[in-house]
């Protein structure tokens, strides 16, 4: 089962370290890892709210799961290789990649979902998890 850092969260939410750029690419060094991306201005800040982290076009890679905030970032990253999607309250989204990529507690058979908790009775049906609870998962 695939097992995805939702924020770079390891061992639960850990707000002064979400999406921090820094954090997100020492995460991405053992995780994968699902980052909120915003591009306004020509510009790319990291930040799930609003974009708090300026960053670099050259600061995404393969390990991301990128979250794109706004239109202006999913037009931007249209013509790259990046795993990239967009939902706001859809129960599923499909990534550039072909992922499912789901809902929190929405299950599908080969997709991934969300868990802001740790849930150890996961149906083995899905094809992964996006937690803050990283850890738990792979000790499990």
């Amino acid at each position: 089962m695939r097992i995805i850092s939702h924020r770079g969260n390891l061992n639960g939410i850990n707000p002064e370290l979400e999406n921090n750029p820094e954090h997100i690419l020492r995460i991405c060094e053992e995780h994968e890892v699902e980052v909120d991306a915003w591009y306004i201005d020509d510009e790319w800040f990291l930040g799930h709210d609003e974009p708090l982290y300026s960053i670099d076009e050259t600061f995404f890679n393969n390990q991301m799961w990128i979250h794109c905030k706004n239109l202006a970032a999913c037009s931007k990253l249209q013509q790259s290789d990046l795993n990239w999607f967009w939902h706001e309250s859809d129960k599923i989204t499909i990534t550039s990649k072909g992922f499912i990529w789901c809902y929190p507690q929405i299950y599908v058979a080969n997709g991934i979902t969300v868990e802001y908790n740790y849930n150890d009775s996961l149906p083995s049906s899905i094809l992964g998890v996006c937690t803050d609870y990283v850890d738990k998962y792979k000790n499990k």
